[in-house]
């Protein structure tokens, strides 16, 4: 099976985890922080802001399942690309939206279904973050598939609406 990944950011992690778990094709998900200015900060440290870092979904997923354009049309669906460290009710730089990845190839892909598909969508300007990952490093146990354990949490996304997608 062939495999890619790509790293999202679009506000609390939890519930991009759980949204991008329910997708056909998303092989595995880990929550993390993306782009910290330190190695291995604590959630404590990211909540500071002193770290730069940013709450991101690390998915691996097959692109002969899921292509990249239906991934991010799917990732577009349940964020504010206009909003600028924050989504819904969470704020602060670690909210920030982007897409991150190791491979430089598909930047300009990534670019250009945000100028084809989305930015003529909103009146605002599009303000997610499309850049090579710097690093990333994996969330603390609890934070790992936590709207699984914790159905009630809190998340921006409707999970509750959410069933089983397709591509």
């Amino acid at each position: 099976m062939t495999r890619e990944e790509i790293y999202l950011a679009g506000g609390c992690f939890w519930g991009l985890q759980r949204y991008f778990d329910l997708i056909d094709g998303v092989c595995e998900t880990r929550v993390g922080y993306a782009n910290s200015l330190i190695p291995n900060p604590s959630y404590e440290q990211v909540c500071s802001h002193s770290t730069n870092a940013v709450e991101a979904l690390y998915v691996i997923y097959d692109p002969k399942v899921l292509s990249l354009e239906n991934l991010l049309g799917r990732f577009f669906a349940v964020i504010d690309p206009t909003a600028l460290n924050y989504q819904a009710h969470d704020f602060g730089t670690q909210y920030r939206n982007g897409i991150y990845t190791n491979n430089a190839a598909i930047l300009p892909q990534i670019r250009e279904f945000i100028a084809t598909h989305i930015a003529p969508l909103y009146t605002k300007e599009v303000v997610t973050e499309v850049m090579i990952l710097q690093n990333f490093y994996p969330a603390e146990s609890y934070h790992q598939k936590y709207l699984l354990k914790n159905p009630n949490g809190y998340c921006h996304i409707n999970i509750s609406e959410i069933t089983r997608i397709e591509p």
